[in-house]
């Protein structure tokens, strides 16, 4: 009897407390956004319980605070700071529609593409190869031309003597100090025959054919042979020969025959060489020479 009594109690004090518990909960619950709400409204009311970044006043120089005109002023000093200083802009190049290429600073040195006077068409190039191939594939016009040169601050090209030409007019005058001493009394830069035996020279290096140093002026060089020219003023022109290498011509180590046919097979390619790039090129006395003289090349 009282067991049942008991147990009657303690569920009965269990119902009453879930009961309170729950109306706890939903009066919180309801009540959160009616607080929210209240601290909202509070703070919109209020422009001091807002938020804001702290400002910092600007400092004044201790010498402008102590100054009398200081006293009483709440302007803060100017503070002055130095102009930044100007840097040139770099002159860009005009190109052609066709190839519209990167502005580049004044004076760049280096192989260009022109088409007459003023701005180049485009450039620079590392090389003419690489100029050409440009021209070629910007479909520039025909007239366009590779010149190696460094650009002025207007923008035109200042004609430049290339690394290629400087380099290749120290070899000719190399071997143009392989000359005889017959020619002495005729080097003048206007003399006619000065200027064939440039000419010459020039040609034959071009093909791959040197000069022979007759005179023995450069001690030190191989006798390796190579072309002999003799001035013949009476005709307006020179004589060309070929002298094999010593080993051949003077030492005879394949015999008197063998050497000379080789001097004569070589004196006539030599003819055939000058011929074919425009000299007027014909036999001359016994000695299986050949007179050269200018051509309309």
């Amino acid at each position: 009897m009282w067991l049942a009594v008991a147990l009657f109690a303690s569920l009965g004090l269990v119902i009453v407390l879930g009961a309170s518990s729950t109306a706890r909960y939903e009066l919180e619950r309801s009540g959160a956004p009616s607080r929210r709400d209240a601290v909202a409204d509070a703070t919109a009311g209020d422009p001091q319980a807002s938020t804001a970044a702290p400002t910092v006043a600007p400092q004044q120089p201790a010498a402008a605070r102590n100054s009398p005109g200081s006293q009483g002023s709440a302007q803060p000093a100017a503070v002055h700071r130095p102009a930044a200083q100007a840097t040139p802009a770099p002159v860009p190049v005009a190109t052609h529609p066709a190839g519209r290429l990167t502005a580049l600073a004044p004076m760049a040195t280096g192989w260009w593409l022109v088409d007459g006077p003023g701005a180049p068409l485009a450039g620079p190039f590392d090389d003419e190869i690489d100029a050409e191939w440009a021209a070629f594939a910007l479909a520039l016009p025909e007239t366009a031309r590779a010149v190696y040169g460094a650009q002025r601050e207007d923008g035109s090209v200042l004609r430049r003597q290339s690394p290629q030409e400087r380099a290749w007019l120290e070899e000719l005058g190399r071997q143009l100090d392989r000359l005889p001493v017959e020619w002495t009394a005729f080097i003048e830069d206007d003399d006619a025959l000065t200027t064939l035996a440039v000419d010459v020279t020039a040609a034959l290096l071009e093909a791959g054919l040197p000069l022979h140093d007759c005179d023995d002026q450069d001690a030190d060089a191989p006798r390796s042979g190579g072309a002999c020219l003799t001035p013949h003023p009476e005709s307006g022109g020179l004589v060309v020969t070929w002298r094999q290498h010593d080993r051949m011509s003077v030492q005879q180590v394949r015999g008197t025959e063998a050497g000379d046919a080789v001097q004569f097979s070589m004196t006539v390619a030599v003819a055939n060489v000058l011929t074919q790039l425009g000299f007027v090129v014909e036999p001359y006395g016994t000695t299986g020479g050949y007179l050269v003289t200018p051509g309309g090349r």
